[in-house]
């Protein structure tokens, strides 16, 4: 099970993830894009973490609603409408509900991945964050259908979601800013693949914390 007081954890260790990573994620940025998406996500998560105490003691889909209407109202570029899109599909399979089981959690990523699919029209190996949210979606369903317990299969999801954004470096980008480089975009590493990564990391940090 995945109780409310882990997801609002795992917002704050994004939250602190992608404050640390800033730098990081604005140079990778720099390379194929705009080089705000650090910038970007950090002034929308400190929105984010501002309002959660307000929505502390609703349900886990209140919870990801809030984190979507904040990070679309608050974050510029592409990120904004993605990550947004990613929580408010996500809510919409915990609302009501003050813990998750591991199938729950499972509808929950697949939820989110199909709304970045559909808001971005992005495919995989596309060179953004559907190279790792779709590898990791399927490992940890496919975890699950080995009868592995949330801890296990997050831990599978998220081998599958490094090794997805690895191969984004030697990939041609066919979506975003990155798109107009054309051959130049090989052999970077996508920034939004890679805010995906620490996102799922963290949820995983937080299970195996208990």
């Amino acid at each position: 099970m995945v109780n409310r007081k882990q997801v609002l954890q795992w917002l704050q260790a994004f939250a602190t993830q992608i404050e640390q990573n800033k730098d990081y994620l604005t140079e990778l940025d720099a390379a194929i894009g705009d080089a705000d998406h650090g910038i970007n996500m950090v002034r929308g998560f400190k929105k984010v973490i501002s309002q959660l105490t307000d929505v502390a003691d609703r349900d886990i889909g209140s919870i990801l609603k809030t984190v979507s209407m904040t990070l679309i109202s608050s974050v510029g570029g592409a990120s904004g409408p993605l990550y947004g899109t990613f929580f408010l599909r996500a809510s919409t399979v915990a609302m009501g509900k003050h813990e998750l089981t591991a199938q729950h959690l499972g509808e929950l990523l697949q939820a989110g991945l199909d709304g970045v699919l559909q808001r971005g029209k992005a495919q995989l190996r596309d060179k953004t964050m559907v190279d790792v949210l779709s590898p990791a979606v399927v490992a940890f369903r496919q975890a699950l259908e080995e009868g592995k317990d949330t801890t296990a299969a997050m831990q599978q999801a998220v081998a599958a979601a490094e090794e997805g954004l690895q191969n984004t470096t030697p990939m041609l980008a066919k979506k975003g800013r990155a798109f107009y480089l054309g051959e130049r975009s090989v052999g970077h590493q996508d920034p939004g693949a890679t805010s995906s990564y620490l996102m799922l990391k963290c949820l995983l940090e937080t299970l195996e914390g208990g």
